[in-house]
């Protein structure tokens, strides 16, 4: 019986069988035949000399090959140039990065009705409205925080914290006091802030703008010196100014014993009172708050004893134990004049309760200690 692949008649005699008849399933159809990469010469191109018996093809493959990873080339330069297009061109806005804005500063002088009293700390203190203030940092106390709708309470805290620090920094540091250090204080500022306190600190004007008091305290130290006890009491409160800010108001009261600045031991009970009302609004973004700073947008400040002409722009002037303020009121403004304006303002210094006079005894002996000494 026959195969299925063998002829009707039957399989040949000469027929190869075994392991042959493995490959008698194969056609090489047309298709095959153009697909492969060798090719016999012909018998009238075997007869040249030195020919090979077979040639190579190009291949199909690679030549579709090559075809499709320079459409992929050309696709990916597109979609890289679309994206670079796109991004020149893309229809929302950049947000616009807001800029702090300068200090605005008021400074207004506070001048005695008569001779500033002398006395020593403890009598000044507890003659003065100052008896029951705080010592300090501790008469800056931060209120209860409460989350806001845009801020956490961690972020309210933060923003009154670094208002405590500034205020801290700027009234209470003897080294800024006695005009020897600003750092502690610029290392609080918004960076955009910068260049105006620097300017402050080295060309003071009075232009609103440009005074040392506007940004923290400080006294001449070669005229006065700052006894290390502060008494301070005030208010902070804050509220939400956008999805993107925060505001900080204060209202202190910082009470200073000073004494004027010469060499060896102070004279006991020299020493008198200087009082300085700041009022300063600050504002603070989401990156104030991460990098613990702040802007200073407004200033208001109220200090004496000091006479009315005083230049304080540069320092305060205190008026000391036993001097008097000035005649005339405050330097004379000009409102023709060109060029930067000035802020002429004074204020008469009128406080609740001023030192008492202290009951006059007669000494009892050349050590006895000296008493306080009020105004007549």
């Amino acid at each position: 019986m026959a195969d299925h692949g063998d002829p009707p008649e039957g399989p040949s005699e000469n027929s190869a069988s075994g392991s042959e008849d493995e490959y008698r399933s194969l056609v090489f159809d047309e298709s095959f035949v153009r697909a492969a990469r060798l090719q016999e010469f012909s018998a009238q191109e075997r007869m040249g000399e030195h020919a090979r018996a077979v040639r190579s093809l190009p291949g199909r493959a690679v030549r579709n090959g090559s075809r499709a990873a320079l459409a992929l080339v050309v696709l990916i330069a597109l979609a890289f140039g679309a994206a670079v297009f796109m991004g020149f061109r893309h229809p929302y806005a950049n947000p616009v990065t807001r800029r702090a804005e300068p200090l605005r500063m008021t400074l207004v002088p506070l001048a005695p009705r008569g001779v500033v009293p002398a006395g020593t700390t403890a009598a000044l203190f507890a003659n003065s409205p100052a008896a029951p203030f705080p010592k300090g940092a501790a008469g800056i106390s931060l209120p209860v925080t409460r989350r806001t709708e845009n801020f956490s309470d961690s972020q309210v805290y933060t923003a009154l914290a670094t208002a405590k620090d500034y205020l801290v920094a700027s009234s209470l540091d003897l080294d800024v006091l006695g005009g020897t250090a600003v750092r502690p204080v610029e290392s609080l500022l918004d960076p955009d802030q910068m260049g105006q306190f620097d300017r402050s600190m080295n060309e003071p004007h009075d232009d609103g703008q440009h005074a040392v008091s506007g940004w923290l305290v400080r006294f001449d130290p070669d005229e006065v010196t700052p006894d290390p006890e502060i008494r301070v009491r005030g208010t902070l409160r804050y509220a939400e100014v956008g999805a993107d800010a925060l505001e900080v108001v204060s209202d202190h009261t910082f009470a200073y014993v000073l004494r004027p600045a010469v060499s060896g031991p102070q004279r006991t009970g020299g020493a008198s009172l200087f009082t300085v009302r700041r009022e300063m609004r600050f504002r603070f973004d989401r990156d104030d708050l991460r990098l613990h700073r702040l802007e200073v947008q407004t200033s208001y400040v109220q200090a004496g004893p000091q006479s009315c002409s005083a230049d304080t722009t540069g320092a305060l002037r205190p008026l000391l134990a036993g001097e008097r303020a000035a005649g005339g009121g405050p330097a004379g403004t000009d409102p023709y004049a060109t060029g930067l304006p000035t802020a002429a303002l004074c204020g008469t210094l009128a406080v609740s309760s001023l030192p008492s006079r202290a009951p006059q005894t007669a000494p009892r002996g050349p050590q006895a200690p000296e008493t306080a000494v009020s105004r007549p």
